[in-house]
């Protein structure tokens, strides 16, 4: 995600959600097939390196486009979408709900009222996220809001997908055991990934959004980035997404504008 260029125009987002049911079977490959060549185009390793999870995925989220209009529904996946502040993970997790229709749960908009209130009631600034009383009492609540929110979609049969930075968790393989465990009990399949992106991209929108919750990094820019691993990815991510520059985010909304062109 960037902010519009100078002599840009805002435009209104087109939502795949609102576009027409395809009304043919050509067009419903068309619109399948621009689909999964965008989800190709923004992996990392692209289609030369496909692993099984990857594939995998990719079928699911193009099966659920087809499915939106033809009714059944496959046991429900719950998908992790992780990445550094300003990666574009939120971004690109409406995204894929918008082609899905799987319910998307963001962090800070489940728990942001809840974290600033909770650290003033423990003396601390409102916007803290960084310091020791904030990752020790704070962030595990909000981890847990966010999880259980999920649960309460899955429990019914609705797939989820979840925006976090997860850094902790997806870089945690025993974490991420068993949650695979737990939702394999519970015929649930479980999705994780990763939006790469260059640190110059993560500031403009980190400053483009002007949120209280980031002074702090850009105060100290070189400190946050310094601990950054923008060329790695967890060793869980199934996907890697390719975000750097904003690419990610741009093909998204080349994909909405082709899918507006084959279905109205």
């Amino acid at each position: 995600f960037r902010p519009p260029l100078p002599g840009e125009t805002e435009k209104a987002e087109i939502m795949i959600s609102d576009l027409p049911a395809p009304t043919d079977p050509a067009a419903d490959n068309a619109a399948a097939q621009v689909i999964e060549e965008a989800l190709a185009k923004v992996s990392v390793d692209g289609t030369q390196s496909v692993n099984p999870q990857q594939t995998a995925l990719r079928n699911r989220i193009v099966d659920a486009w087809r499915r939106r209009h033809g009714g059944g529904s496959p046991k429900p996946i719950l998908t992790l979408v992780g990445g550094y502040a300003g990666s574009g993970k939120t971004e690109f997790s409406r995204f894929l709900s918008d082609i899905t229709g799987w319910a998307f749960l963001d962090k800070d908009s489940i728990t942001r009222s809840m974290t600033e209130r909770l650290l003033v009631s423990l003396g601390a600034d409102p916007n803290d996220r960084h310091s020791e009383l904030y990752l020790s009492e704070v962030r595990p609540l909000e981890y847990r809001c966010l999880m259980e929110t999920a649960w309460d979609n899955l429990h019914v049969g609705t797939s989820a997908i979840l925006s976090a930075p997860f850094i902790s968790e997806l870089n945690d393989e025993a974490w991420f055991k068993r949650l695979e465990n737990r939702c394999a009990a519970k015929g649930i399949d479980v999705a994780a990934i990763w939006v790469r992106c260059d640190p110059e991209s993560m500031r403009e929108y980190i400053e483009f959004r002007a949120a209280a919750r980031d002074a702090w990094k850009l105060t100290n820019w070189d400190e946050y980035v310094s601990g950054l691993k923008t060329d790695a990815s967890p060793p869980t991510a199934h996907i890697t997404v390719d975000n750097r520059l904003g690419s990610a985010i741009t093909l998204a909304d080349q994909t909405r504008e082709a899918l507006k062109r084959i279905l109205t």
